[in-house]
């Protein structure tokens, strides 16, 4: 048997792809496809890879067995609506599509937030014009992620289109409703030996996010100056609440894809379909880490609670992520375990988008103190403070615990039968 995370490089984003099934009988699995510049340079030639490796023509679609989106937001969703793009193109003109999707699990906004998001697109433009739905981080007021999330509103949109033309069949395993996880939620059997576990969002998430959302909307409808409490929506509700989290499972090997879900709400999550027991502890053998290792949505307790053998960050610097913060969480909470790091970019190009980052939003803490004197603005940056490379300076047998994706070559995880391309 196979099963294996095949892990690209996605800026700052995520794009995984998970082999499964036998030699003879494959099977593939396609989560998230990253921002911009990530679907041309580094996922569709892996796909062409895998064509070739499976002796397809050029008349004959690869079937990926799954395709998944974790949740709406740009660093993920992108690279997916960029393959659609594709798909629909070539369908429109007549020629044989290049893959085939079997299954599509994606939570559609509509659908998260219990309404048509028409109204929230109007309130949006009217707060922060047109632009704020182009995923441009310095719209006034917003926070860039918050602006990322609002552009993706918008791509989620073009991507339940293509949905439509291409007639995929949206979560069918779900009934065509929501993906959520319940009370004692069963595995899912998706066939060539792969189970998989709905662990997020929870239920009463998604219901509280609906009234949350019908109250933000009857709030704010009369008014033009909203951006305090769309940031907060957005930002801290959309992709920490409604991040799909799922278990995948082969024989006795699993992996736990998180998207950016918060940490503790993963645990609930993890408890409320009985994967995890309350104060006990689980261990897989891949865990791609939350929100892109953001210290923002993990803390000790987590890593107390859930280990691994493979640690996934999928993060460029770009928002800071990975954080040294949650490296250091992980250091000490190990234990002195064996596990490997996986990092999808070089440290030191890692801290040069993180250092970016540090002096940009110590620049607007600055902006924001002069209105308000009660705002902290961080220190300087200091390599030997704050980077990563000064981190696994000091700590040589962590340091050796990594593994980083090269530009270049497959990177492919193998947790059976290693994938021979």
């Amino acid at each position: 048997m196979i099963f294996s995370l095949d892990v690209r490089r996605a800026r700052k984003g995520d794009c995984l792809l998970v082999h499964y099934g036998s030699e003879g009988d494959p099977g593939l699995a396609l989560i998230d496809g990253g921002p911009a510049q990530v679907y041309k340079p580094h996922l569709k030639p892996r796909l062409t890879q895998i064509r070739k490796a499976r002796g397809l023509g050029n008349d004959e679609s690869l079937a990926v067995d799954l395709l998944m989106v974790s949740h709406i937001d740009d660093d993920h969703i992108n690279g997916i609506l960029e393959l659609t793009n594709e798909l629909v193109s070539a369908k429109d003109s007549r020629q044989p599509l290049p893959l085939k999707v079997r299954s599509f699990w994606h939570n559609t906004f509509d659908d998260i937030i219990g309404n048509k998001p028409e109204e929230l697109l109007a309130a949006v433009t009217a707060s922060f014009g047109a632009a704020a739905l182009s995923g441009e981080p310095d719209t006034e007021g917003l926070d860039p992620e918050a602006a990322m999330v609002l552009a993706s509103v918008e791509q989620g949109f073009r991507l339940g289109d293509d949905a439509r033309k291409l007639k995929l069949r949206i979560n069918p395993e779900f009934g065509g409703k929501l993906i959520m996880a319940k009370d004692d939620g069963k595995a899912i059997d998706m066939g060539k030996g792969l189970k998989l576990t709905a662990a997020g969002p929870m239920q009463a998430e998604l219901v509280a996010l609906q009234k949350e959302y019908a109250a933000w909307i009857e709030k704010h409808k009369d008014e033009k100056k909203t951006k305090a409490a769309l940031a907060s929506f957005t930002d801290t509700s959309v992709p920490n609440l409604s991040s799909i989290v799922v278990l995948a499972e082969v024989g006795k090997k699993r992996m736990l894809f998180t998207g950016d879900a918060r940490g503790d709400k993963i645990l609930q999550g993890l408890q409320l379909v009985g994967l995890l027991k309350p104060g006990d502890k689980m261990h897989v053998d891949i865990l791609k880490m939350p929100h892109h290792g953001s210290d923002r949505n993990l803390d000790p307790i987590f890593f107390q609670r859930v280990s691994a053998d493979h640690y996934v960050f999928s993060g460029n610097g770009e928002h800071g992520n990975p954080e040294r913060e949650t490296l250091q969480m992980l250091l000490n909470e190990s234990g002195g375990e064996e596990f490997t790091i996986h990092l999808t970019y070089p440290i030191h190009e890692i801290d040069v988008e993180r250092e970016k980052n540090w002096n940009k939003e110590q620049q607007k803490e600055k902006t924001r103190k002069k209105k308000d004197p009660e705002v902290r603005v961080r220190e300087n940056w200091s390599p030997k403070e704050h980077s990563l490379t000064s981190f696994f300076v000091a700590h040589k047998d962590f340091a050796k615990k990594v593994s980083i994706v090269e530009d270049d070559k497959p990177h492919v995880i193998n947790l059976l039968e290693e994938v021979g391309f």
